[in-house]
């Protein structure tokens, strides 16, 4: 998983004064408009009118959380992308060229090495919208004490799908690596809940959080690319998987653009050595709309992101 960087709830309209006017929210409400009212009679006063509850305001995550979390379509998603790749293994064991990391990235040859899968965690392996399901309920966004509380909980479940992949994966003698954003410190927590939901640890090594040193490499804030590289020393990498961009090769401009000529390079590669999983919650696409200024306020990001809509005339 990538930094995380959450869609912000909208913030819930507030009554200065009992007596005052419920204010309406700035931003769009989750719901169609309602018609406007009639005008009142002019023998009945404001204060007889009365006061409509407030209530949350619009969550841009709420619709992307419970299509996670409620749809069929979300797993049967997901089970497809792992049941293909099952069906690629075989073929990617056989090829003795067969290698997953970019030429940039890969640093030494790979014949001879043992093989090796590189998994992403979050959104990936592990399902983290229960953690998302809180910030919307309680109006909240992403900070780093409440996600490794979290962590800590061990509680996330397995993507439907994946499991029987790694275990498949596993019996022919693949090793699976987690090349995780999740910091080097929640290393014991994520490989106490991997196991637990049936994921396959070789040992402590399998784990590359955010914060593994590599020599001669200088990582770049959370992109992947050093423990990439190190991955690459030790196997011959024959599939990556994540729900990101940045989990398969380095993205340098993190841009609508420079996202888009980074996906047709290496379009090929989809579906053969690297899988992309759906992830409607957050991720690097979203700051790319509002020239990733997270310190812009919450308006403002987004009102980039309805001018970035394809609108139909």
């Amino acid at each position: 998983m990538h930094t995380r960087a959450l869609t912000l709830s909208v913030l819930a309209c507030a009554l200065a004064l009992s007596a005052c006017k419920r204010t309406e929210p700035a931003a769009e409400s989750a719901k169609p408009a309602e018609p406007a009212a009639a005008a009142a009679p002019a023998n009945v006063t404001a204060s007889a009118t009365p006061a409509t509850p407030a209530g949350p305001g619009a969550d841009d995550n709420l619709n992307a959380v419970l299509w996670v979390q409620t749809s069929a379509e979300y797993r049967a998603a997901t089970e497809t992308v792992y049941r293909a790749a099952a069906d690629k293994l075989e073929l990617a064991l056989k090829q003795k060229n067969w290698d997953a990391l970019v030429p940039d990235e890969r640093g030494n040859a790979a014949t001879g090495l043992a093989p090796a899968v590189v998994m992403d965690v979050d959104e990936t392996v592990l399902d983290n919208s229960p953690y998302q399901a809180r910030l919307v309920r309680d109006g909240k966004q992403y900070d780093e004490v409440s996600w490794d509380a979290w962590v800590a909980e061990k509680k996330a479940k397995p993507l439907p799908g994946v499991v029987d992949f790694a275990k498949a994966a596993n019996a022919k003698g693949v090793t699976v690596l987690y090349l995780s954003n999740r910091a080097e410190h929640l290393q014991a927590a994520t490989l106490a809940n991997l196991r637990a939901v049936g994921m396959p640890v070789k040992d402590d090594s399998v784990f590359l959080g955010l914060g593994t040193f590599v020599e001669g490499c200088e990582q770049n804030g959370s992109e992947k690319n050093c423990r990439r590289k190190l991955a690459g020393q030790k196997y011959r990498v024959l599939m990556q998987f994540g729900d990101q961009l940045g989990d398969f090769v380095q993205v340098v401009a993190n841009t609508p653009d420079g996202r888009n000529r980074l996906l047709e390079q290496y379009h090929d590669w989809f579906g053969e050595r690297w899988w992309m999983l759906p992830n409607p919650t957050y991720g690097s696409w979203e700051p790319a709309l509002f020239n990733n200024a997270w310190d812009q306020p919450t308006e403002a990001r987004r009102a980039s992101k309805r001018a970035a809509l394809n609108v139909a005339p």
